[in-house]
């Protein structure tokens, strides 16, 4: 009887060390859980930070690049504000004023290079458009993609504690 007595004690005892040990991982395991978030929250907020500072470099760019294009349209003698839709009567009358084939010539090639270097420039700003458009949505699916590991993560850590 005291032998069983004396098993009984030694498994009661190994029991409670084993709780104890439990309790010990499981204090652990929150420590390392809290401190897990935390350096999720300081990388969180140093993405928003340099994702603020992105934004904030794109619109400057932006808006240097409006303010030189802008310096060369001045440059080139093109004024920013759009040109009013000329009456078909006003080129008419241009028109009738030209006294020769010669003259007509001239006008008419100052008009093909004035609508050639349009369509540069509209070329152009169509491309910057189309990239600008690309790297925006390339921004914004890293943005969520970034978004949804951290989702992850947080729901696996949150299922890991609970476990």
């Amino acid at each position: 009887m005291a032998e069983n007595t004396n098993q009984g004690t030694a498994l009661t005892q190994q029991w409670l060390t084993e709780i104890q040990a439990l309790k010990q991982q499981m204090v652990e395991l929150q420590h390392d859980r809290d401190a897990a978030w935390e350096s999720a929250q300081k990388w969180r907020q140093l993405y928003n930070t340099e994702a603020e500072q992105r934004r904030t470099d794109a619109q400057l760019s932006q808006q240097a690049i409006a303010s030189l294009k802008a310096d060369l349209h001045k440059l080139q003698g093109i004024e920013t504000r759009t040109l009013p839709a000329t009456p078909v009567t006003a080129i008419q009358e241009e028109i009738a004023q030209l006294q020769s084939v010669e003259e007509l010539q001239t006008k008419l090639m100052a008009a093909i290079k004035e609508r050639d270097r349009l369509l540069q420039a509209l070329k152009t700003e169509q491309e910057n458009h189309t990239q600008t458009r690309k790297s925006l949505t390339t921004a914004l699916g890293d943005a969520i993609d970034s978004l949804t590991r951290e989702r992850a993560e947080a729901r696996g850590q949150g299922a890991g504690g609970q476990g």
